[in-house]
């Protein structure tokens, strides 16, 4: 069966209109119409009714849905198979593009980083930095071959594999010398203050709005939301904001006394679950593997130590 075809009949149900496809494949608008002929006669199928224009109203027929699915999945597995050969052929363990959420990046990814390079100098990395949404976009899209990221609203789908990691829960931490700390307080007067924090799902937004009722405003949930922690960290340690992260976040700025941990008695249970998220079916590439293991590694280190400050503390 011809790859090449194949992957027209794929452009064209995604197009559903023969100009347009035949322009994405760079090939004539005749020459694209012969090759979807073509295999329809192989096939001994109709995989697309045509309307009236020939070319503007183009729609799957119920066998050319069948195929289409099929389709797909030979070109991905013919994608993954000639990127392994050429690593094969190479005897490299190739380079790895992947991405990860907001909390990860400042949890996992400095030493996770620091560790692939000093074990592979001559690998190249290429990580980004964006919200589970718009990663999930580029996994699907095949730029990255994994991210990670909370995963608390990921959709459940067959198509992606995740493998999680320890959760870490949200705690709550202001400045030193913020008239909140150093004694007990209400969930209320830590939101008079405003808090600052990454994007929180819609289960955290929620499980607020429960506690504080009518104080929540729909347009503003937080005084601050920013998916670069760096940005809300600096806020509350120059500012009366108030900071919520998890301990492994901020454990340099409470080590130094730079913050503190609130002491909430009211505090919402609030839970950042993070996973490596990947395509089912899509087998990782050798460098791609390594980080994995990597990032699985060193959140099971951290999950180690912030379980040793929760019973210290």
């Amino acid at each position: 069966m011809d790859l090449r075809r194949l992957s027209h009949v794929v452009v064209l149900a995604e197009e559903l209109h023969f100009v347009r496809a035949a322009e994405r494949v760079h090939l004539s608008q005749p020459a694209f119409s012969r090759s979807i002929q073509t295999i329809e006669a192989e096939l001994g199928l109709r995989l697309f009714e045509r309307g009236e224009r020939g070319v503007s109203d183009v729609r799957p027929t119920p066998a050319g849905l069948f195929v289409i699915e099929g389709a797909r999945k030979l070109l991905f597995d013919a994608r993954c198979l000639r990127r392994n050969i050429d690593l094969y052929r190479d005897v490299e363990l190739g380079d790895a593009s992947f991405g990860t959420g907001p909390f990860p990046a400042v949890m996992l990814m400095p030493r996770v980083l620091a560790e692939l390079r000093r074990e592979h100098p001559k690998v190249g990395l290429r990580v980004e930095e964006s919200n589970w949404k718009q990663l999930l976009e580029r996994l699907r899209a095949e730029a990255i071959e994994f991210f990670v990221s909370d995963t608390t609203e990921l959709p459940r789908d067959a198509s992606l594999t995740v493998r999680m990691l320890a959760p870490h829960p949200v705690d709550f931490f202001a400045r030193a010398g913020h008239p909140l700390v150093g004694r007990p307080c209400t969930f209320e007067e830590v939101w008079d203050y405003g808090l600052a924090s990454a994007t929180p799902p819609e289960v955290m937004k929620n499980q607020l709005t429960a506690l504080l009722g009518t104080q929540v405003s729909d347009s503003s949930f937080l005084a601050l939301e920013c998916d670069n922690f760096a940005i809300p960290r600096a806020v509350a340690l120059t500012t009366d904001t108030v900071l919520a992260a998890t301990r492994a976040l901020v454990s340099a700025d409470t080590a130094s006394g730079a913050l503190a941990l609130l002491d909430i008695l009211d505090r919402p249970s609030l839970i950042v679950q993070p996973g490596i998220v990947s395509l089912t079916g899509r087998a990782p590439s050798p460098m791609a593997q390594k980080a994995m293991e990597c990032v699985e590694r060193v959140a099971r280190e951290l999950a180690g130590v912030a379980g040793a400050a929760v019973s210290q503390a």
